[in-house]
């Protein structure tokens, strides 16, 4: 009875053993199209979905990058493909950009003596000042010496006749214009024969006020910051240009610039700058150029758009949603053959939102997938273990 039992449970053991490598030896496998984490060596019912379960043939090909699906599988993604091939690609490119103030207009006054703001007559960033606008009253002593030297020298060359005080009173005048004294001002006080302890000075600038550093009533010591003035009668406008785009742009590229809400405003221009730098956490540049604002209607930090258009050229393009942009590359899938894919990387160009440019990584007649790239995607993911 003892070796009975022995033998049926040796048939048993062998039995299961033969029906374990059945399934290796046909290269056969059971899974199921909507939850493919499912996997039986033999017909069956999906456990999760309970829709019959599609048989798949084992690949036995060592390129990591290929994925096999069944027809069902195809079906289900509705997965489709195009042939890659020459086509064009809409030249239109357009750039975010904004009005910024001319930095080559920007003028800084300074203090030219040393001396304490009687009175300021700018009290507000903001202001519009024109040239020779008064600016402030200062008290300096420095100032008023120089000014009772000049004309103790006037009163001597009087005085004196037979000797040459030329060079020392053009010495003496030219002190008194570098320390912000106007000519007006000096004939002033030589008519007067009187020096003035309080010396108006004026704006050699016109502008609007963008910052303003002095106070009435203190002390500033020679070439302290006072205002800043900025003249808008010609703005920039820059914008923002991927790495990937600068190939369109030439030293000298035009464009149309739009300004949404104001299309009184949109002209022709000309791009006169490029940052020679491009910024490190985002690979952009920056693409310049100057506008007339005679009237002062445009102001800085409005937002606008720069349109180029370069020549039609017929290049290796896929539909855009062909191509999955990641972090670090662009990646699309190529039909190797009946039920076969394999995923490549791809470097792109020219974009105009239904085309995409593509540079290498492919060939023309090259079957891509169009629809469904995501679904192949992610069955790749799932496979490869995330």
């Amino acid at each position: 009875m003892k070796y009975a039992c022995f033998f049926f449970a040796l048939i048993i053991v062998t039995a299961c053993n033969q029906q374990s490598q059945a399934p290796a030896e046909s290269g056969i496998y059971y899974t199921c199209s909507m939850d493919p984490q499912v996997v039986e060596y033999q017909p069956g019912i999906c456990p999760i979905c309970k829709m019959e379960l599609t048989p798949v043939q084992k690949s036995q090909r060592t390129n990591p990058d290929e994925l096999s699906l069944s027809d069902q599988q195809i079906e289900l993604g509705n997965i489709q493909t195009t042939p890659v091939g020459q086509a064009g690609i809409d030249d239109r490119l357009t750039l975010t950009a904004s009005l910024q103030a001319d930095r080559s207009k920007i003028n800084v006054i300074s203090a030219r003596v040393p001396g304490r703001l009687q009175q300021l007559f700018i009290k507000n960033t903001g202001d519009y000042l024109s040239k020779g606008a008064p600016l402030y009253d200062l008290y300096s002593e420095v100032l008023y010496n120089a000014q009772l030297e000049y004309l103790q020298l006037m009163e001597q060359k009087q005085v004196a006749g037979l000797i040459d005080y030329a060079k020392l009173l053009s010495g003496s005048k030219n002190k008194l214009l570098l320390w912000g004294m106007s000519e007006s001002q000096i004939e002033q006080m030589v008519q007067q024969k009187k020096a003035s302890a309080v010396t108006r000075f004026f704006s050699p600038y016109a502008g609007y006020v963008t910052q303003l550093a002095a106070r009435e009533g203190a002390y500033v010591m020679e070439g302290a910051f006072v205002l800043e003035l900025t003249d808008l009668s010609s703005l920039w406008v820059e914008a923002q240009v991927y790495s990937s785009q600068m190939a369109q742009l030439g030293s000298a590229a035009r464009a149309f610039l739009e300004i949404p809400g104001q299309p009184e405003y949109d002209q022709e221009v000309q791009a006169s700058f490029f940052y020679p730098e491009l910024a490190q956490d985002s690979r952009i540049n920056l693409l310049r150029a100057t506008i007339a604002n005679p009237r002062g209607q445009l102001r800085p930090g409005a937002a606008a758009y720069l349109v180029l258009h370069q020549r039609p050229q017929q290049l290796l393009t896929v539909p855009t949603q062909a191509v999955l942009r990641g972090e670090k590359a662009s990646h699309l899938w190529v039909q190797k053959g009946p039920n076969l894919f394999q995923m490549k990387t791809v470097k792109t160009g020219l974009e105009d939102g239904k085309r995409i440019e593509i540079l290498s990584g492919l060939e023309p007649g090259d079957v891509v997938v169009t629809s469904g790239a995501y679904l192949l995607h992610s069955e790749y993911t799932f496979k490869r273990g995330g």
